[in-house]
């Protein structure tokens, strides 16, 4: 797909992501019929396709690898000190928003070079189709991207699955939703080898969150983590708002106030479309010690691609969060 092509269908998609991320969590709660579908049985291996490879992303492992890695090289980050246990990043198209997740993903990959690697980076989105109660984590043993396969560490995800019956294995609000999915290619490319667990947060209650956060402590009582929280920020048609708007939330990511954050949004006032991942992460990151974000770098739609401005500007964050020694 040539850049033309993928820059025409990005703003079709730019779009209907809009839209998705203002409606898409508050539909009435799916059914869990197909909670166990898909899993493993015997020595049956069950790959997960990623199903916005040519899409939202990429479709071959030359051009893909070329961009990734073009992104992060093109990054410039200062070194963050201590482990980072957390981030955010965008998961619109990459010809979007890309750039932005490059600098998340190079800072966590020169964090990675002091550090060690994280034994296991859990992905968490949202889902834009349909709400549904609790957190979906993917079943199965790899998600196959153009760049490999990335092993699902399903050990991992039954200690989530353990902890809360929120939390669950369901592949169905997975298959086409690109939230978390978008992510993966980073990961891959940052941290090669690590084992992921990829969960999409259903709604919005107060006891989901709770659970989460606590799953994700339970789960770095037993190994070291990376909590990668999948957002993009305001969408609207007003450049200025949404220039305005996101640099007020980062402050107060860069604050931990998450609280801040939280009461701050609102269905017609999305502030993060994944508004779940992202308070999960924060809240995570302060278990760990952390006290303080860091904003790696901030752009909008609009920055890029001025024509969008009074059409649809969708904001990108890219933040870090690292715990002390």
């Amino acid at each position: 797909m040539d850049l033309m092509s993928v820059r025409i269908a990005g703003i079709g998609c730019l779009l209907w992501l809009g839209v998705a991320c203002l409606c898409g969590t508050c539909f009435a709660a799916s059914s869990r019929a197909a909670k166990e579908e898909g899993m493993s049985k015997g020595s049956e291996v069950i790959v997960r396709e990623a199903l916005g490879a040519g899409r939202w992303f990429p479709g071959t492992r030359e051009e893909l690898k070329q961009t990734v890695d073009g992104y992060m090289d093109n990054a410039r980050v200062d070194k963050v000190k201590g482990r980072i246990v957390a981030a955010i990043a965008p998961h619109a198209g990459y010809v979007y928003s890309g750039k932005v997740a490059g600098y998340t993903f190079r800072a966590i990959r020169d964090n990675a070079e002091t550090w060690g690697r994280p034994d296991t980076v859990v992905v968490l989105g949202i889902g834009h189709r349909g709400g549904f109660q609790g957190v979906a984590l993917m079943d199965g043993d790899i998600l196959r991207t153009p760049l490999g396969d990335a092993a699902l560490d399903k050990a991992g995800a039954a200690v989530m699955a353990g902890a809360s019956p929120r939390i669950y294995f369901d592949y169905s609000p997975h298959a086409g939703e690109h939230s978390a999915e978008n992510e993966v290619p980073f990961v891959q490319a940052a941290l090669p080898g690590t084992p992921i667990i990829v969960g999409l947060v259903g709604d919005h209650d107060p006891r989901t969150l709770d659970d989460l956060v606590a799953a994700l402590d339970a789960l770095s009582g037993k190994r070291t983590i990376l909590v990668i929280a999948s957002s993009g920020m305001l969408h609207d048609p007003d450049y200025n708002l949404v220039t305005r708007t996101d640099k007020d939330s980062l402050k107060m990511v860069e604050a931990m106030d998450h609280a801040g954050i939280r009461k701050g949004w609102d269905y017609s006032r999305q502030t993060f479309c994944g508004i779940g991942p992202v308070l999960a992460a924060m809240r995570f990151a302060e278990l760990k010690g952390c006290e303080k974000g860091t904003i790696v770098i901030y752009r909008n739609s609009g920055d890029d691609f001025p024509e969008s401005r009074g059409r649809w500007v969708v904001g990108y964050g890219s933040a870090v969060f690292a715990a002390p020694n």
